[in-house]
C-alpha cells in the first residue's frame, strides 16, 4: 500500500518528485517516479540507510527502484548502493575507477567522520560501482517521465553528476556542488578552479525558474546557486 511523502518524512518537490534529508550528515536522497520506473538519487551512508531508502521508495511508488544515480564518490552518497539490488546504477564518467581504487580511503574517511567502524567496513566491502558512466548528457525514460543526467563537474570532486527533472517547474538535484546547510566542503579531491563553471552548467540546465536540491540543506532557487557560485569564485580566486 502506498503512503504519502509526508507520512514517511519526505518532502514532495514536484509531482512525482521528492527528497529526504538523512540523519547524521544531513545528506539528501532524491526520488523520481515514472509510469514504468523509479529513479533514486544517491544512496546514503550505509547499507542500512540504503535499505531504508529502497523500502520507502517502494512504499511511495508501489514499485521497485529500477535506476540509481550516484552524484559523486563520497561515502555519505554511495555507501548504501549495495542495498538497491537490481537497480541500474549510473554515475559521472570516471567515478567507477575512483571507487575501484578508493574503497579503503572511503572507509577511512567515513570512520574519521563518525561512522561506526563495522558499518563502514561492511559498506566498503560491498561497494557498488556505476555500470553506466555518464559523459556529457544522458536521458532516462521512466515512462512518461524523462530525466536528464548530466556530467557537469569537476567541482566538488573530480566527478560530479547532476539530475534534471523537467516540468512546469524543473527540479535539479545538485549533489554537493551546492550546499545550503553549511559552507560548501572542498576536500582534497575538489577541483576549486572548475567549481564555479560547474555551477554555471547547473544554472544553464535548470534556468532561473527551477528548484535546486542541494546535497545538504534546504531546497534553493537559482539566485542562491548564483550567489554560491560567486562566493566560491571569490574564495578560490577564480576569475569570472
Amino acid at each position: 500500500m502506498t503512503v504519502t511523502w509526508e507520512e514517511l518524512g519526505w518532502e514532495r518537490v514536484a509531482p512525482g518528485v521528492g527528497r529526504v534529508r538523512l540523519p547524521g550528515w544531513d545528506c539528501t536522497a532524491g526520488l523520481v517516479s515514472g509510469r514504468d520506473g523509479t529513479l533514486l538519487i544517491d544512496a546514503g551512508s550505509s547499507l542500512a540507510e540504503g535499505a531504508r531508502l529502497r523500502s520507502e521508495a517502494e512504499r511511495l511508488t508501489g514499485r521497485r527502484v529500477t535506476h540509481l544515480a550516484l552524484t559523486h564518490p563520497h561515502f555519505d552518497h554511495v555507501f548504501g548502493a549495495a542495498a538497491l539490488a537490481g537497480a541500474e546504477v549510473y554515475g559521472p564518467a570516471g567515478m567507477d575507477a575512483v571507487l575501484a581504487a578508493g574503497a579503503e580511503e572511503l572507509r577511512a574517511d567515513a570512520v574519521r567522520n563518525g561512522l561506526d567502524e563495522d558499518t563502514a567496513e561492511e559498506a566498503a566491502a560491498a561497494l557498488v560501482r556505476p555500470r553506466h558512466p555518464v559523459s556529457g548528457e544522458l536521458t532516462l525514460d521512466l515512462g512518461g517521465r524523462p530525466v536528464l543526467l548530466a556530467d557537469v563537474g569537476p567541482g566538488h570532486t573530480a566527478h560530479d553528476l547532476a539530475v534534471l527533472v523537467p516540468g512546469e517547474t524543473g527540479v535539479v538535484f545538485c549533489g554537493d556542488l551546492v550546499e545550503e546547510s553549511g559552507e560548501p566542503q572542498a576536500g582534497p579531491d575538489a577541483v576549486p578552479s572548475r567549481w564555479p563553471a560547474a555551477l554555471d552548467r547547473l544554472l544553464a540546465l535548470g534556468g532561473d525558474d527551477a528548484l535546486y536540491v542541494p546535497g545538504h540543506g534546504a531546497v534553493v532557487d537559482a539566485a542562491f546557486v548564483r550567489a554560491q557560485r560567486d562566493a566560491l569564485a571569490a574564495r578560490f580566486g577564480v576569475s569570472p
